[in-house]
């Protein structure tokens, strides 16, 4: 067995399970960083500990390989605290951070305070490493337990505030398992006579939906939702991770549905006689609160998790396998004339997303000055490239894309914040590093993007050359009908105290810190703007002056409320 040092077998493990990029804030293994330079890992140096988590985890989503994070110990509660996007959307991370040197432990050292158990409720699995001959070991888990089953992140603390305990030489082996450097790694098929079952009861229902999420986009089974859609002509509607999986402009598509959703999608949904979801949790926000289908409402299930089958919808059938496996299965098993009498169904959901679309129209082509966001998303639409990707952040930002944008290409990705507004800018960072040779363009709003202003210096100075599009409001608007309630009738100046910001030019803020800066204030400016920018290769940012009053619709519900925030 070779002696080596563990930073360099970090290094090399590295490599050999494909990782391009290592995201981390100092100091925290710093030989193995210098050992990377040989093999060519670039290392990004970002402005915080949390940043450099959401750029693994917008790396890690859009490559479908893990991402690594790095910090040392006393950043690890902020590298923690970035993990937790990532868990919610079973992303495959690797998180490593300095800990306790044994001499040090309940000595009050520098720095020190017991963290390790702050990683449980956000990774799949916390370790500790604290004998150097079990480093490869403990690497090769890692991997494996990231892209296997459900992805998520993992973590492992390393002896010394830095990592410093893997820097001395041993008997040590780099061992990599390409199986496990890429997601999915095990790609098992559903019981046939589940499937079986499933087909019976789609092919028998007379309003079936289907309801795709991330595992679909995860398991990269958008050809096979859209043979199976076809092959029974199925509805089909999507999570906000899985936006885009159906085309929106293919004659089945009815959107986004749930919370940050059209009304056609929960229209469609509300009025399903069988809902079939598939690579999702059915969780509160694409169910809108578990309202949309309502209790009682048959359901299958699709998911790898088998925890997941039936946690909140009792299931008149599940299925345990890969996204793309299993939908595969169910399309050789199914007889594609089985819904050739049965258009009232595929009609009835063609005339709700028509009506939709006919209603948005106005706000869509709205040439008001400040400009509507529905607008920047109608002028995203058009200029996105036939290859482009959209990060899109939370609150407004996920309702208006969500809506609004309209994701009509093969080659286009939406990738969406799972919950952590400030999400979209590191996390479309980590998406280009992911895509270099693909446009990316960030979605997000004043309130999102002060999170992580900073590393727009880290992406001039990386040459990271994305699109921001800043919907600039200088408020947190979705924040109104919240004061509104909190204040009744003694509304008055200083409820702004809550929600407004200063009016400022984040065109003039991008500039100082080495990207190119634009202020739009027109609507007609945008057409110009957004293909000069994709074309100027380097970081961007349009700094869009928009409505402080326009607030997202609401999420439609069948008791005629409405859902928001």
């Amino acid at each position: 067995m070779p002696r080596m040092t563990g930073s360099r077998l970090f290094a090399e493990m590295l490599k050999g399970y494909g990782v391009t990029h290592v995201f981390f804030v100092p100091t925290i293994l710093m030989e193995a960083l210098a050992e990377m330079d040989a093999l060519n890992i670039r290392k990004i140096l970002t402005h915080g500990e949390k940043a450099a988590a959401y750029m693994a985890d917008g790396y890690a989503r859009a490559a479908g390989r893990p991402g690594v994070c790095m910090a040392q110990q006393i950043g690890a509660s902020n590298l923690v605290a970035g993990l937790r996007d990532g868990h919610m959307a079973c992303s495959p991370m690797i998180a490593v951070t300095g800990g306790p040197d044994p001499a040090s432990r309940y000595r009050h050292a520098y720095q020190e305070v017991e963290d390790f158990t702050q990683f449980d409720s956000v990774t799949k699995l916390n370790m500790q490493l604290d004998d150097l001959a079990r480093f490869p070991a403990l690497v090769r888990q890692m991997f494996r337990e990231a892209t296997s089953g459900a992805p998520r992140p993992v973590h492992l603390r390393l002896p010394g505030s830095h990592g410093q305990g893997v820097e001395s030489e041993a008997d040590l082996q780099p061992q990599v398992e390409a199986q496990f450097s890429r997601v999915p790694a095990f790609r098992p098929g559903a019981d046939m006579e589940r499937v079986r079952e499933a087909v019976a009861a789609l092919s028998k229902a007379q309003k079936p939906v289907i309801v795709a999420g991330g595992g679909v986009v995860a398991s990269q089974a958008q050809a096979e939702l859209v043979a199976l859609a076809e092959k029974l002509q199925i509805p089909v509607a999507t999570s906000l991770s899985a936006k885009g999986a159906i085309l929106d402009n293919h004659p089945l598509a009815v959107g986004v549905v749930g919370t940050y959703s059209r009304e056609c999608a929960n229209r469609v949904v509300a009025e399903a006689d069988l809902v079939f979801f598939v690579g999702n949790h059915a969780g509160g926000q694409l169910t809108a609160g578990w309202r949309i289908p309502a209790a009682g409402t048959p359901v299958i299930q699709l998911d790898i998790d088998p925890a997941q089958l039936g946690r909140n919808y009792p299931n008149a059938v599940s299925l345990l396998g890969d996204a793309k496996v299993t939908l595969r299965q169910l399309c050789d098993v199914a007889q594609p004339k089985a819904r050739v009498n049965d258009k009232g169904w595929t009609e009835r959901t063609r005339k709700l997303v028509a009506e939709w679309r006919a209603a948005a129209e106005s706000m869509l082509a709205s040439e008001a000055v400040p400009l509507r966001p529905e607008r920047l998303c109608r002028e995203l639409t058009q200029a996105l490239p036939a290859d482009g990707v959209v990060v899109s952040d939370t609150g407004h930002a996920g309702m208006w894309t969500g809506q609004m944008l309209d994701i009509n290409h093969p080659g286009q990705r939406y990738i969406r914040c799972e919950g952590s507004l400030g999400w979209a800018l590191p996390g479309a960072m980590g998406v280009k590093c992911a895509l270099p040779g693909r446009p990316v363009v960030c979605f997000t709003g004043d309130g999102g993007m002060y999170y992580h202003l900073p590393e727009l210096e880290t992406a001039a100075r990386h040459g990271i050359n994305l699109v921001i599009v800043v919907n600039n409001n200088s408020s947190l608007n979705q924040e109104i009908p919240l004061v509104r309630a909190a204040y009744k009738e003694k509304r008055d100046d200083r409820s702004g105290e809550i929600w407004r910001f200063l009016k400022n030019d984040l065109a003039k803020v991008a500039g100082a810190l080495g990207c190119a800066g634009f202020r739009v204030e027109k609507p007609g400016q945008l057409k110009e703007l957004l293909p000069r920018a994709l074309a100027m290769g380097k970081p961007v940012l349009l700094d869009c002056v928009s409505d402080e009053q326009a607030l997202a619709p609401k999420a439609w519900l069948p008791d005629g409320s409405a859902r928001g925030h």
